[in-house]
């Protein structure tokens, strides 16, 4: 379908298309907690409806009641001996801060050409703009693969559902290439393919100290303190210049080929821009290493939250009882998930403070990063696609970011993963006030509307 019609099509639909983004994006989809999976349950028995009326076989996949489904569906196609698997994710990460939000999380607002609502990009807005450029291929009559979809509620605590399930589905899934519609374009806003994301391993560190908070002044310098020694716990995972002091944490590591940084670099890193856009200089991690190479080439620790003791108004004079880190850790190709686990457990034991009792728990994630070959034929497909967006034309990038599942999948079905999503850093994915522009969206129409056809 031609850009020109899709254009057409996009104009006739708007006010169908916009009536149904809003209904699902009202779906408050928090996967990660367990008040939510009513909801989760909701928003994918919607989804099936929806898939139903584009000539889908679609069905929920919900091995334990307690959480949220799969959503599984397939179009077969007569005219093509192609198939694509399509995956992406209908939950959202929780809304806190909640008076942040200028407007309520769910209920999407549109403002100066932008959507506002939780999960307006990630990833409801992008899987659901690239399925009406499909509906736009099937009502125009287009030749097409045979397509499947596997949409999960549990993507941004760690796809445990689907990651049980994926190999009891793999014949199902089996596919040709793997469409994900989860990723955004590059800095400057050229349309980008992703060839590569890091892997990611989440978890929660406790220290726990005294049977109840103590009087500071009575037992200051006495009993040890958990709170202290999170702090020189978390200190501890790194050196003075920023590197990752955790011994064997970076056994295998594969560095970009040649041709690799080179893309990579041609892609650029703005400084400019980034302190524009953050608020902060670029100048986390590794000293004396590119911001390109430590966003996208090498591993991380990263501390997302510290908890202990009081820290509402005024004071209060307290040793705490225990205090929690919640740390993050991407991956890079030639990392195993298992053997960083072992590096991060041994250092924390040597590493706690006396006195003091450790506890690691909630380890979720445990994927892989990967990197994808430069040159294959589906990447020259979606390049030239992709260079008919912007007159600059696609760029490969390769993503600090992690879609923990992907690697997994794409063992399982034998799928190529294709990456390609219109996410922009201003559209604050995981923040207070996420939003999503109206021609962002059109974008993820245009390119589902072409590329289901370009691989039949």
């Amino acid at each position: 379908m031609m850009r020109e019609a899709l254009d057409t099509w996009m104009q006739a639909h708007q006010a169908e298309i916009e009536a149904d983004y809003y209904e699902l994006l009202r779906f408050q989809t928090i996967g990660a907690d367990p008040d939510h999976t009513g909801d989760c349950v909701a928003c994918a028995e919607w989804i099936q409806v929806f898939l139903t009326k584009l000539g889908f076989v679609a069905e929920l996949i919900q091995p334990d009641k307690a959480l949220p489904p799969l959503v599984f569906a397939e179009r077969a196609s007569t005219q093509s001996e192609q198939t694509v698997l399509v995956y992406g994710h209908y939950d959202v990460q929780p809304v806190d801060p909640l008076d942040l939000w200028e407007t309520p999380p769910f209920e999407p607002t549109e403002r100066n050409g932008r959507i506002y609502a939780r999960g307006a990009q990630d990833d409801k807005g992008q899987w659901f703009s690239v399925l009406q450029g499909l509906r736009a291929s099937i009502e125009h009559g287009d030749v097409l693969p045979s397509i499947k979809i596997i949409l999960e509620g549990q993507e941004e605590s760690g796809s445990g559902v689907l990651a049980e399930a994926a190999y009891d589905l793999r014949k199902r899934l089996a596919a040709d290439v793997l469409l994900v519609a989860d990723t955004g374009k590059d800095a400057s806003g050229r349309p980008a393919i992703v060839a590569g994301l890091r892997g990611v391993i989440h978890f929660t560190v406790t220290l726990r100290g005294p049977k109840y908070d103590l009087h500071s002044g009575q037992h200051g310098g006495v009993a040890p303190n958990p709170a202290q020694g999170m702090a020189a716990l978390v200190a501890s995972l790194h050196t003075a210049t920023g590197a990752i002091a955790v011994e064997g944490f970076c056994d295998g590591i594969e560095d970009p080929t040649e041709a690799e940084f080179a893309l990579a670099t041609e892609a650029g890193f703005d400084e400019n821009a980034y302190v524009r856009e953050i608020g902060v200089l670029p100048v986390g991690g590794e000293r004396g290493v590119p911001a390109i190479v430590r966003n996208a080439f090498r591993p991380t620790v990263e501390i997302n939250g510290i908890h202990g003791g009081y820290g509402g108004p005024g004071s209060k004079t307290v040793i705490p009882t225990h205090a929690i880190a919640k740390i993050s850790c991407r991956l890079v190709p030639g990392q195993s998930p298992a053997h960083v686990w072992e590096c991060l457990k041994v250092h924390f034991e040597q590493h706690c403070p006396r006195g003091l009792t450790l506890e690691l728990t909630d380890l979720t994630g445990c994927e892989p990063g990967f990197r994808l070959p430069i040159d294959s034929p589906v990447m020259r497909i979606a390049h030239d696609l992709l260079n008919t967006f912007d007159s600059r034309g696609a760029v490969l990038t390769w993503e600090g970011a992690s879609i923990p599942i992907v690697a997994r999948l794409r063992d399982i079905t034998g799928a190529a993963p294709l990456l390609v999503g219109f996410g922009m850093q201003e559209d604050r994915i995981h923040c207070p006030n996420e939003s999503y522009s109206k021609e962002q969206f059109a974008d993820g129409i245009r390119w589902g509307g072409q590329i289901f056809t370009a691989l039949a």
